[in-house]
């Protein structure tokens, strides 16, 4: 083993850093809420994903079959594939595991797992083998609101041998900086809402309950699920829960609210994220079994492998981290995370991400005196998930409602507009009452997000339980989780007529716009000059907009293509 091959670049600034691995995408230091604590102990231990080269031709396989399993209108809807076929398709050689698993083996690795499908490799060895491994230097890093958050990442560029890259997409968990809650969405006290306070709490008054999502996206206050249905929250450094609160959340809202499964785990403990989005996930389907999955560091591509490798993979997954496209490492990256989504689209999963809390700017900003180009978000900018936008009430009662001004939405700058959305895109380009902002601050030929949106603004914040008191949190870290609770009582009814899970849900969305009502005002500008405006039917602030149950509860029981005949 001698020659190397870079796959990554840290600058020497610890926040300044690219990512070369097929292209090259700067990430500004005084953007980062990141920094460099102190170097990595040597014995520190370090777990990686390490991805493994598929062949284009099977992944363009998989997605042909990821489209047509998740398009109500073609004939193989519904008829999901199992891991194996998943496995079938990819066809990763073993030669390239045993190359790829012998390595890290003989530089020290303590533990490797394959996963079901043979294109990921999970690695667990000391910090210093690392080092030896890549090539490189591991540092903590800690944020700049939570002190307490500490991941390990690289400093510097990582290598690995020839003989070994070329059978390497890439490996995780070295360069990629979580996205954390704002502490300025939380904590919230008020909230503007004239609608009787339904929880036997003061500290709720004015703010959105689970009685206030019922009446506004029509689901039932209880709902009698057969038990068919699933779903997932995904939680990571430090964001648990804590049983007492979530048995006060649901003794004073009226709801069932507890947790049926645990993957991962953790010290119970009071995350205001984890309890967010247990309790109004909760609130939504009292009744659907809930997973939490969690981990202690951030990884979107380890939390990607993690749920298609399950046996039993919850059928409905909400999460609310992300970062902007900018700060992703690479286009290979964002690419390797695509390919794991289309793996869960194609085993029936439901994926739904938030779509961010700062604008059409993201998290890296557009500038203070002048207005740099927008920066759109990761994941909710992929073609192959359900993004979720925010909103606010339009008004003080339970009605109309308009886009936040600070939720995610615009155009991806590395994703094409995927067919589902050509003519929702074209129209909402072509109106005059979207007036867009200016053409060098966007891409005119990305994918248009959010999806679809639900209640996430900081007019009226979602009361929750936390630490035994009851507070206000805003954020479409609140509307991602409402969204997946309806589609997991939709997958619920589905399954009482023998009917498949819904799987990848935005061509059916698409296709069924009139079940979501409509937003038609607001904008995502997030305090800057510049933002894309609600208008009728799609746009980049609020997509076709928030859940109408009942509507969707119908939509969902007309097809009947539910045999299963696919062969790979």
């Amino acid at each position: 083993m001698n020659k190397l091959v870079a796959f990554g670049f840290l600058a020497a600034s610890n926040a300044d850093w690219v990512q070369k691995e097929r292209d090259v995408t700067p990430y500004e230091a005084k953007n980062s809420m990141w920094a460099l604590e102190q170097d990595a102990p040597a014995d520190h231990t370090v777990t990686m994903t390490v991805a493994l080269k598929v062949e284009e031709d099977r992944r363009a396989m998989l997605e042909k079959v990821f489209w047509e399993v998740s398009n109500p209108k073609h004939e193989k809807y519904g008829q999901h594939l199992t891991t194996e076929e998943i496995t079938k398709l990819l066809a990763v050689p073993q030669s390239r595991v045993d190359a790829v698993s012998a390595y890290f083996s003989e530089q020290g690795a303590s533990w490797i797992e394959v996963n079901p499908n043979k294109d990921m490799v999970t690695v667990t060895m000391p910090a210093a083998a690392v080092e030896t491994a890549l090539k490189t230097k591991l540092g903590f890093f800690v944020h700049s609101e939570h002190s307490n958050v500490r991941i390990t990442r690289a400093q510097a560029a990582y290598h690995l041998p020839e003989e070994v890259a070329e059978h390497v997409s890439m490996v995780g968990e070295l360069l990629q900086f979580p996205r954390m809650r704002l502490k300025s969405l939380q904590n919230l006290a008020t909230g503007a809402g004239t609608w009787p306070n339904a929880c036997a709490a003061s500290g709720c008054k004015g703010l959105v309950t689970p009685s206030v999502l019922a009446e506004r996206y029509k689901f039932p206050s209880a709902n009698s699920s057969n038990g068919a249905s699933s779903m997932a929250v995904a939680e990571f450094q430090g964001q648990y829960y804590k049983d007492t609160d979530l048995k006060t959340f649901g003794t004073s809202c009226h709801r069932d609210v507890t947790v049926d499964k645990v993957i991962g785990g953790n010290t119970q403990s009071a995350g205001i994220e984890a309890e967010l989005d247990i309790e109004y996930i909760k609130s939504v389907a009292p009744n659907v079994p809930l997973t939490v999955i969690y981990s202690s560091q951030y990884s979107l591509l380890n939390w990607a492998n993690q749920i298609t490798s399950l046996a039993d993979s919850p059928l409905v997954h909400s999460v609310s981290y992300g970062n902007d496209e900018v700060q992703q490492t690479s286009t290979q990256y964002m690419q390797t995370c695509n390919t794991a989504f289309m793996k869960a689209g194609a085993k029936g999963i439901s994926i739904l991400f938030a779509s961010g809390d700062q604008g059409v700017c993201g998290r890296s900003g557009c500038g203070l005196l002048t207005h740099s180009r927008f920066h759109p978000d990761f994941p909710a900018g992929s073609p192959y998930i359900t993004a979720v936008g925010g909103t606010d009430f339009a008004g003080t009662d339970i009605g109309d409602e308009m886009a936040w001004s600070a939720s995610g939405g615009g155009f991806s700058d590395t994703f094409d507009i995927p067919s589902y959305q050509t003519a929702a895109v074209a129209a909402y380009k072509a109106s005059s009452d979207a007036d867009l902002p200016p053409a060098n601050l966007w891409n005119n030929t990305g994918r248009g997000y959010p999806d679809i949106a639900a209640l996430g603004g900081q007019k009226a914040p979602y009361c929750i339980t936390a630490n035994g008191m009851f507070e206000g949190v805003a954020g479409t870290s609140a509307s991602s989780p409402v969204a997946a609770g309806v589609f997991a009582l939709l997958n619920g009814l589905r399954a009482t007529a023998n009917k498949a899970p819904l799987g990848f849900l935005n061509p059916l969305i698409y296709q069924n716009t009139a079940a979501f009502q409509d937003v038609e005002s607001g904008c995502n500008g997030g305090g800057k000059k510049y933002c894309f405006k609600a208008i009728k039917g799609w746009d980049a602030a609020t997509g076709w907009g928030t859940p109408n149950y009942e509507a969707l509860s119908k939509v969902v029981m007309q097809d009947a293509k539910d045999s299963r005949t696919i062969v790979v």
